[in-house]
């Protein structure tokens, strides 16, 4: 058993680049260790994760603001506060805020996770669409 006070201890929050588009802050939660890792992520409005997938899956737990998910191939999904997303292992996704709300989630990512491409404006931009009746996705 490992019990982790609120964060892990000595971690500062990190400012994610290399594999997010926009801004986007990490605190992590639980080191990778037996192959988990977790992270409270703090998404500014617009930002999102690039496409990826988790070696053994994924589990999303919003806990404020408001946002997307989405499995390649699919329309975005609304996200907000109290929404609990299991994302299954190799499903290629994204998730981020919304253009207007930050959005603040718990990711617990299971096993190696395989980075891919930033996500377009236009992906990004297809949810609110769809909420919109515009275009179909």
């Amino acid at each position: 058993m490992k019990i982790v006070r609120s964060r892990s201890t000595g971690s500062a929050s990190v400012r994610k680049q290399d594999t997010f588009v926009g801004e986007v802050w990490a605190d992590p939660v639980l080191p990778t260790t037996d192959g988990a890792t977790i992270n409270t992520i703090f998404f500014t409005p617009g930002a999102r994760t690039n496409w990826h997938s988790h070696e053994h899956g994924q589990l999303l737990q919003a806990t404020a603001g408001a946002g997307w998910v989405c499995t390649r191939g699919e329309s975005p999904q609304p996200l907000a506060a109290g929404d609990v997303v299991w994302v299954p292992a190799g499903e290629v996704h994204w998730h981020g805020a919304d253009t207007d709300s930050f959005l603040t989630h718990t990711a617990t990512s299971l096993g190696t996770t395989e980075w891919r491409e930033p996500v377009s404006d236009d992906d990004y931009e297809a949810g609110r669409r769809a909420r919109q009746g515009g275009a179909d996705v």
